[in-house]
């Protein structure tokens, strides 16, 4: 049974940094291609970052260059590391396996003063 279980979320400053975590389990996470959403509210959900097996990464536009992604195969890990956070960045974060059905209960950010 695929489960993803978010951590790290809190409240912080504008130009705060918070680290989150995704303990992923059911499936082969060294072969799988992971990524990060986030569903602000009263909007809906949206692409973050994603991460090949091999190390390559993509951005949405929006946390370029603030935002990294990163995983721990032999953990079945996957991180969110973000930096000089935004008031628009407040959400709920979710990670996943690229382009599959499940979803787990995510992990809320909120950015403000």
């Amino acid at each position: 049974q695929v489960r993803y279980v978010e951590s790290g979320g809190a409240l912080v400053q504008p130009g705060g940094s918070l680290r989150l975590s995704c303990a992923a389990s059911g499936f082969d996470f060294d072969s799988a291609i992971m990524t990060w959403h986030r569903q602000a509210p009263g909007k809906a959900r949206e692409w973050v970052a994603t991460m090949f097996p091999g190390g390559r990464t993509f951005y949405t536009d929006a946390v370029q260059g603030r935002f990294t992604i990163s995983r721990n195969d032999p953990n079945g890990t996957l991180f969110l590391q973000m930096n000089n956070l935004k008031p628009d960045d407040t959400a709920v974060y979710y990670c996943q396996e690229a382009n599959t059905p499940t979803w787990g209960q995510g992990t809320l950010v909120t950015v403000s003063s």
